[in-house]
Formats: C-alpha cells, structure tokens, sequence
C-alpha cells in the first residue's frame, strides 16, 4: 500500500492517491485535476473509484474532470446525495464569487460498513459535525484513517458552515477516531499527516471533549 498526497487549490485542500499493485483510488480531488492525472499516468495506475469524505467545494472541485476521463464511480455519503448538484450547498456559490462548482450526482451513496473495492478492503464510518455527511475511511490493515474535515493535527473540522454541530463532531472524534489505536496515522483533509496518539493527548481542540 502507497499514499501519494496532493495540496490542491486555494486553501490547501489534501487529496489522495492510495495504490495498491497497479489500482488506485482517488480521494477527495479538490482541484487541479493535472496534477493527479499526471501522477496516475506516470505510474501506470488504474484508477478504480473517486471516493469523497464529504461535498465541500474546496473538496470536489477536480471530480468532474476525472470521473469523466476514467469513467469512475463516484462514491459520496447518502446525505449529501444532492451537494455535488448544488452549488448553494457546497458552498462554492459563496466562496468562489458566484463561480459555482457542480458535477453529476453520486453514483454510489456511502453507507457504514466494510467496502471492498477492488483490491482495496476498507471501514467507512460515519463521522458528521463538520458536515452532516461527513464520512472516515479507515484502513485497518495498513494502520491508518483519512479523516477528511474532521480531525486535523491539533486541529479540528470547522463547525459554522451549514450542517455543522459541535457535539455531533465531538461524538465522531471520540467514539469514531479515538477508539483506534494511537499508532494510527491520521491523513487529514487539510495540512500534515499525525497519529491518533499525538491528538488524544496533544490536541488542544479535543483534550476537554475527551477527557470529559
């Protein structure tokens, strides 16, 4: 197993490229659809999926570009099922000046559970607050979790955006992500990878939801 990280677009939007032999997914491709294209051409990888921790536009602005080049399946949490439609609800109507971003609809809804894809086997689990459906993809096999906007290092997802809610973000940290082991790297959707054991007892944001 490979992760190759992108920063991408005006805020630093992380997306991923994990690989496994020669398949690849492709996580939350927020912009610069370049960038990951020449990646998967220069390794020669066969992109099977583009799956997406939530439906922020600083997260999507890419998938259209490359759901159409591969003829991916597209897999976002049920719901969100209309945000990628909707440039209100995304929010690039209000952040991009009017610029909307939409794509197509979902052409999977992510539900919790195990998903197997391809070679790839993995946890989805639901972990709203930053957004309502805001999901983590954990791979236990491999010892680490994409945690999009919900926990950062010594940070955590923004929670005054529309559909945001605090205790429902504390919930998800700590009944979702804390319950891993320490040695679990966290990719997040913004800034440097951490470990679970660095944001339990370091992270500043956490520390009294979780010790309470």
């Amino acid at each position: 197993m490979n992760i190759q990280s992108f920063s991408l677009g005006p805020i630093g939007t992380n997306c991923y490229v994990i690989r496994k032999g020669e398949q690849c997914l492709i996580i939350d491709p927020g912009w610069d659809a370049p960038a990951v294209t020449s990646y998967i051409e220069k390794e020669n990888l066969e992109p099977q999926v583009i799956l997406l921790t939530h439906a922020h536009f600083d997260h999507i602005g890419a998938v259209d570009e490359l759901r159409k080049l591969y003829s991916l399946d597209v897999y976002l949490h049920e719901e969100e099922r209309d945000w990628l439609e909707n440039a209100e609800l995304n929010r690039s109507q209000f952040a991009l000046g009017g610029a909307g971003i939409t794509t197509a609809a979902p052409d999977k809804l992510l539900k919790e559970g195990r998903l197997q894809i391809g070679k790839f086997s993995f946890d989805v689990v639901h972990t709203p607050g930053h957004s309502p459906g805001s999901v983590s993809f954990i791979f236990n096999e491999f010892d680490f979790v994409v945690s999009g906007d919900v926990l950062f290092h010594h940070g955590i997802g923004r929670t005054d955006l529309p559909g945001g809610n605090i205790e429902q973000l504390a919930r998800s940290i700590t009944e979702h992500l804390y319950t891993l082991p320490d040695s679990f790297t966290v990719y997040p959707g913004h800034g440097t990878s951490t470990t679970i054991g660095e944001e339990k007892y370091a992270n500043p944001f956490t520390l009294q939801f979780y010790r309470s």
